[in-house]
């Protein structure tokens, strides 16, 4: 029987993924997609009972269904004065929702033959076949030893965070300080001096945490991936990005930095003081590193997290998966290759318990986290969703069997209310009729 509901499940999602069906994202009435506008109406109460209870500031929410936008709504205030509203062009810091943009580029390139999946990255990045492994680590000095590779660090291994690099901030003890020794703290979103290229070389120099394709581990690979992305095409990320991605879909807010005249549309971003008060972070320290959207002359493009946009924009970026790799009259990816990116790449890890999650189900793909047939009645999204999110507390999902996205903007970190996304998401489910 689960054979027979897996062979459906594919079936479906491939039909679904072999049809542009949509020429654009359109607004739309919530019943000519199936979707019931009194139960879609619970979000806004919903929204601002956070809000009053100083949760969160704000944001900007964006539900669309049949390449028809059935919810597009702004909330809170970006000011704690309550002087500035919220505004549904208003541009955020999607930090980690750069890497699905850097995941479609490098697959864009592989469908033209420039590489392979299973690629060494030294093919494309010299400086990565002198790197090695941590082998054993001194807390007292910080001093370590390494071991060579067992095997090169490839694309793959990028993509699914299966390569042995780590983020060196998330992580105490040794990975922090062997990182904090090789200077690459505080390093995935801009950086004053360094290029892409100069970041990279760095990068290579520090040693893996394990062996190539041991385990996942959440990490700065989609940087490494967008300095491939360079060296491959001959261009910046930024230029990259710009025309095989942005143009295309008309994502004209999206940047790695603003140009001067949208600067005033970046939203500041929130925390939580000792007694868990909303405040603005700009009140409790300095805000020069939060404001790297608005920097002039870096050449430093984090393709893992260094992006920012609007919630239309990230709406266009997604709606194209969805509708089978095609916007308008641009192909950005092909159908298989949309499946092939959604497809589960850690079953072996998973079940050494090693994967991206020890629930069932809920795993990865090449560049975004997936719900397959296993994770059904995880949540009420339905198996072959994929999804991420980003630090400063924005989030996307695609969900090809009900042919929905969904994309959330707000800026607050740390956001301890993780039970506002999954709420949520219960009412926009709820809202579905057929």
């Amino acid at each position: 029987m689960r054979v027979l509901l897996s062979i459906l499940l594919i079936f479906f999602i491939t039909h679904n993924y072999g049809q542009s069906r949509y020429h654009e994202l359109s607004e739309g009435l919530p019943e000519e997609v199936g979707m019931l506008s009194d139960v879609l109406a619970r979000i806004d109460p919903f929204v601002e009972s956070y809000i009053e209870k100083r949760q969160m500031p704000g944001g900007v929410f964006l539900i669309a269904r049949k390449g028809r936008i059935v919810y597009f709504n702004n909330f809170g205030y970006r000011t704690l004065k309550k002087r500035k509203a919220y505004e549904p062009d208003d541009i955020f810091r999607i930090a980690s929702m750069t890497k699905a943009i850097t995941s479609v580029s490098i697959l864009q390139l592989f469908e033209q033959g420039k590489l392979g999946l299973d690629d060494p990255v030294h093919l494309f990045l010299p400086a990565f076949k002198e790197t090695r492994a941590l082998n054993t680590f001194n807390m007292d000095d910080s001093s370590y030893t390494t071991v060579p590779l067992q095997r090169p660090v490839t694309i793959r291994h990028l993509l699914t965070h299966t390569s042995g690099i780590a983020y060196g901030d998330f992580h105490s003890g040794k990975v922090k300080a062997v990182y904090a020794k090789n200077d690459m703290l505080d390093v995935g979103l801009s950086h004053e001096s360094w290029s892409t290229e100069e970041f990279i070389d760095k990068l290579a120099r520090v040693p893996l945490v394990f062996q190539p394709g041991e385990k996942y581990m959440y990490g700065l690979n989609m940087d490494v991936l967008g300095r491939v992305i360079e060296v491959i095409s001959g261009q910046s990320l930024n230029e990259y990005f710009r025309e095989h991605i942005f143009t295309p879909l008309e994502m004209n807010d999206t940047h790695f930095y603003l140009p001067k005249k949208k600067r005033k549309r970046l939203c500041p971003v929130y925390t939580y003081d000792d007694d868990d008060e909303l405040i603005m972070m700009k009140d409790i320290e300095d805000n020069g590193a939060l404001e790297y959207p608005s920097a002039d002359g870096r050449n430093f493009f984090a393709g893992g997290g260094g992006l920012s946009s609007t919630a239309m924009d990230y709406a266009r970026f997604i709606f194209m998966l969805s509708n089978g790799g095609k916007y308008k009259e641009h192909r950005i990816l092909g159908r298989k290759t949309i499946e092939m990116m959604t497809s589960d790449q850690l079953i072996y890890l998973n079940r050494k318990n090693k994967g991206f999650s020890k629930i069932p189900g809920v795993t990865y793909g090449l560049g975004f986290a997936l719900t397959t047939l296993e994770g059904n009645g995880y949540s009420p999204k339905s198996p072959g969703t994929y999804e991420w999110g980003g630090y400063f507390n924005t989030k996307f999902f695609i969900d090809p069997n009900e042919d929905l996205i969904f994309v959330g903007m707000t800026q607050i970190v740390p956001f301890p209310n993780q039970e506002f996304w999954d709420r949520l998401y219960a009412i926009i489910y709820a809202s579905i009729d057929y």
